[in-house]
């Protein structure tokens, strides 16, 4: 006979977590009797650690594959990127551990600290008396501690959790209803991050800013007028960028007249995709037996290991894949909708809009139905800052979706009860 558990916390979700999330230090209850507090995980917080774990362990597997012939083409072991991955999942793991205990409900106090650190880093980045801690990288700069940190990343949970605080604060729909008032602020910040990853160059995140930010605003009730407004009033800005920055301008173009075009040289990347996607057919040719990673088709293992799983996997696999973040964002919005506070869930829902526009632009664009835009895969493609980034953000999401109780008797010591 298991011993009571007491909901704490005005969160009402059912009980059910293994201990897992347990204090380590138990204390007494009134009367002696033993009592620890600790996060007992809903069924959709489960669910989604499971559906983590799977693309996790997937993702291990294929950036091995991806990256083998493209390390002992450099002339290193084959299991040298997949060395370097397992060092960001074991980072990624403690951060995932320890934010689904840290209570969600206080990152609302971290949010300005978190933006300024984020801010800080990606000047450090584009600066010019800061080349030595961030040097150009395939043309870019977007890297600090020689590849190790890429503060974009940090900027998606920044720009997710400022968001969300700044909503919460202006109270809601009523604050949002100004232009002047309440869309300025958002897009004054935006504004600064869309500015410095621009300067490395990185326009393919400023783009996911801008879209995660206008998916929250428009979730917490601001005017589709606004947005017009705002499209419109940049239209001149983009149209800029796009002319100083020849390459994107080529790629869209590229990408609209046809992968088919081999006159275009800025489509290789996408055509040599569409071979390894294609060459896949059903049931792929076989995990470890693609070719299109021994040097014909670039970044394998980043930007493009989605065609490694298509040619290796293929229809099948990234179906499968395709289900499995579907899955993952089903989870993370049933989270959302059963958060205990506005913040908490616009954090839910700014956290799970992250993953699943990230992980569905790198399927569009493998697949031809994207121009490339060089978003990772989360859990898959190699990246050290990408996958502890998601791990943090998954365990960020965890906490939301678990209820705080607190155990009273002979299973507040036993690491394995579970409350009834």
């Amino acid at each position: 006979m298991s011993s009571p558990a007491i909901p704490l916390g005005g969160r009402t979700r059912p009980s059910g977590l293994r201990g897992f999330f347990s204090r380590e230090t138990p204390t007494r209850a009134q009367g002696g009797a033993i009592a620890r507090e600790r996060w007992s995980m809903s069924a959709e917080a489960r669910f989604l650690v499971i559906i983590t774990a799977a693309l996790l362990a997937f993702g291990v597997a294929t950036l091995y594959s991806a990256s083998a012939g493209v390390a002992m083409a450099a002339g290193r072991p084959s299991w040298h990127f997949l060395a370097r991955q397992l060092t960001g999942v074991a980072a990624g793991f403690v951060a995932f551990v320890v934010l689904a205990k840290f209570d969600a409900e206080r990152w609302k106090k971290l949010a300005w600290p978190l933006m300024g650190l984020t801010i800080v880093l990606l000047l450090l980045t584009v600066l010019p008396f800061t080349k030595s801690i961030a040097p150009p990288i395939n043309g870019s700069r977007r890297f600090l501690l020689g590849g190790s940190l890429q503060p974009s990343e940090l900027g998606k949970l920044a720009l997710v959790v400022w968001t969300a605080m700044l909503i919460v604060k202006k109270g809601g729909e009523e604050g949002l209803r100004r232009l002047s008032k309440g869309m300025l602020p958002f897009l004054v910040i935006l504004g600064v991050l869309n500015l410095l990853v621009a300067i490395e160059p990185d326009l393919s995140v400023a783009l996911f800013y801008t879209i995660v930010m206008g998916i929250m605003l428009y979730s917490a009730g601001a005017r589709i007028g606004h947005f017009v407004v705002v499209l419109i009033a940049s239209v001149p800005v983009l149209w800029h960028e796009l002319v100083k920055r020849e390459y994107v301008l080529r790629r869209i173009l590229g990408f609209a007249s046809g992968a088919a075009d081999s006159a275009a040289s800025v489509n290789h990347q996408l055509q040599q995709s569409l071979i390894a996607v294609g060459s896949g057919g059903l049931f792929g040719v076989g995990f470890g037996q693609g070719r299109q990673q021994f040097g014909f088709l670039p970044l394998p293992y980043n930007d493009f290991i989605g065609s490694n799983i298509g040619e290796e996997w293929g229809f099948v696999g990234m179906a499968g894949l395709i289900l499995a973040f579907t899955a993952w964002g089903y989870m993370g919005f049933r989270i959302a909708k059963r958060a205990s506070t506005p913040f908490q869930q616009l954090v839910a829902i700014g956290l799970t809009v992250t993953m699943l526009i990230t992980a569905f632009l790198h399927i569009g664009v493998v697949i031809g139905l994207l121009p490339t835009t060089g978003l990772t895969l989360p859990f898959i493609s190699y990246g050290r800052s990408n996958i502890v980034l998601s791990l943090a953000m998954t365990g960020i999401l965890v906490n939301i979706g678990s209820t705080k109780e607190r155990v009273i008797g002979a299973a507040a010591t036993d690491p394995f009860a579970a409350s009834r």
